[in-house]
């Protein structure tokens, strides 16, 4: 019985360890928020065919905040992620879903090297990297946010999802997943408008190339 209170309240300490840790990071004096920071924004978005997908290219539009850059230099991962999702349009009832596809994307910054590591998976991306399809290193942290914030011919669908006699609708979603962060930082992060980098568009499929 001794053992297991004396267990609860290391782990009590440790969490309130934390929890200070992930208050002093977010609001830290030395990272004021910006007032003139940028809108997120979706600044091109466009969609072509080829034989077997439905590719998907963007470029989205923000600015790391002080407090997040501020994290990230302090070795706190940050995960981005883009969402899109097809939809065949109906007339008669709700649209049908006919495809959707999610891209995660890890920054990172490694004190050792200076260097800005990005790791990009199709699903969530766990520290063994279990996933990862892609992995990059910067040099400096605008490229590897450029990197970030271009999606080039990324697939979305199957080309056999389409129906080429219906109207279809494309949703597409990009934002930084708070709820990846550790916990002490999702807990300092609500209702905090310095973390919040999320931004929605819904655009008719308009197919530009077909191969």
């Amino acid at each position: 019985m001794t053992a297991f209170i004396t267990h609860c309240l290391k782990s009590a300490r440790l969490d309130l360890l934390g929890l200070l840790l992930g208050a002093c990071l977010c609001w830290s004096p030395g990272a004021p928020a910006r007032a003139d920071s940028i809108t997120p924004e979706i600044s091109s978005l466009s969609f072509e065919r080829r034989a077997d997908a439905v590719l998907l290219s963007a470029n989205v539009k923000f600015e790391l905040t002080p407090v997040i850059e501020d994290a990230l230099l302090k070795g706190v991962p940050m995960i981005f992620v883009a969402e899109a999702e097809l939809f065949r349009e109906r007339w008669y009832w709700t649209n049908k879903k006919v495809a959707s596809a999610e891209r995660h994307m890890r920054l990172a910054y490694q004190p050792l090297t200076r260097r800005w590591r990005l790791n990009v998976a199709s699903g969530m991306i766990t520290n063994a990297g279990l996933g990862v399809a892609l992995n990059q290193n910067f040099d400096a942290l605008p490229d590897a946010l450029a990197a970030v914030q271009r999606l080039s011919r990324w697939k979305i669908a199957d080309a056999a999802d389409l129906d080429l006699e219906q109207q279809h609708l494309v949703v597409f979603r990009f934002r930084l997943d708070t709820s990846q962060l550790p916990r002490p930082f999702q807990i300092g992060t609500l209702g905090q408008a310095d973390w919040n980098i999320d931004v929605l568009v819904k655009q008719a499929l308009t197919l530009e190339n077909i191969r």
